[in-house]
């Protein structure tokens, strides 16, 4: 693992890691939080079935509560994979299903803020830090039964799901406010670098044009990040409702 990808092995991993996986092309990742045992709980917009952990007792019944995109000829975990509960977007899957076809990737925590600019990918790392393992695994286990809101690309995805994991942090007020996804930030930043780049390529052209609209990317991402670290407050899984709701906001985190 390295600056330029993050990609690891399975014996690499350990309970209360933040993991991803690309999808379609590496035209976005998929993340979640592995809780050992082979098994992972990750937040997804698939409500079209649930089951609980007694209910499936082969691996093509279960396969069939996992997304098309996750779909193996094989499961780790039969009888428990893909549960949650009716109206939850969160759910535990084993890691089979949850990498679907792709690869296995490690999302780093406490990173300078160098390496974060010079990831060329939004969400793949963080400069914020990460909780003990133990109150990471809690955290995911405890959103299988409160739920993690509405499923939202923008605004509340399966990275910010990740993120609050392993922070607890929430930036914002309301419903789906505030999120922190590395992948929003990344496209956020394209949107205002590509205009600058050519805005400046009309007084200069060539590599100061393009170092300009770099240059604007890396900063946008940093803000960014910085937002969520410096302006995050710490949200228990029991307020996340109500927090959401009123935009109540609780004490800063230490």
């Amino acid at each position: 693992m390295g600056l330029l990808s993050h990609r690891v092995e399975r014996s690499d991993i350990v309970a209360g890691d933040h993991i991803y996986s690309w999808r379609t092309s590496y035209a976005y990742s998929h993340h979640g939080i592995y809780v050992g045992e082979n098994m992972v709980v990750h937040f997804t917009n698939d409500r079209s079935s649930f089951i609980t952990c007694s209910s499936s007792s082969s691996s093509i019944k279960s396969q069939s509560n996992c997304s098309s995109s996750e779909l193996q000829t094989t499961c780790l975990n039969p009888k428990c994979c893909g549960y949650r509960k009716r109206d939850n977007g969160v759910k535990k899957s084993c890691l089979d299903c949850f990498l679907g076809n792709g690869s296995l990737y490690l999302y780093q925590y406490e990173v300078a803020w160098y390496y974060l600019i010079a990831k060329i990918r939004g969400g793949t790392c963080t400069t914020a830090k990460s909780d003990p393992p133990e109150v990471v695994v809690k955290r995911a286990m405890d959103l299988i039964d409160h739920g993690f809101g509405k499923f939202d690309l923008i605004d509340n995805n399966c990275e910010d799901f990740a993120l609050y994991c392993k922070t607890g942090l929430i930036t914002g007020s309301g419903e789906n406010e505030g999120m922190n996804s590395g992948q929003v930030a990344s496209f956020a930043s394209s949107v205002v670098g590509v205009p600058t780049s050519a805005a400046v390529g009309i007084f200069f052209s060539g590599p100061v044009g393009l170092a300009t609209g770099a240059a604007v990317y890396s900063g946008v991402r940093y803000a960014l990040d910085s937002f969520y670290r410096d302006r995050g407050v710490e949200v228990a899984v029991e307020e996340l409702a109500k927090f959401r709701s009123k935009g109540k906001r609780p004490v800063k985190k230490a």
